[in-house]
């Protein structure tokens, strides 16, 4: 139980971290074209990895 708890955060951080990698890559021409401003990009992230 302990181990699939861990094992479940751990991929939350790493999809946060992906999420965050991809967004930051981009354009402000291609996030503009999302919707997304550069400083939501951490919160959007967050946003994923627990979904």
């Amino acid at each position: 139980m302990f181990v699939s708890y861990i094992l479940s955060k751990v991929r939350s951080y790493m999809r946060y971290r992906d999420t965050v990698r991809e967004l930051s890559q981009l354009s402000d021409r291609e996030l503009d074209d999302l919707g997304i401003s550069r400083f939501q990009i951490e919160n959007i992230a967050r946003e994923h990895a627990v979904a």
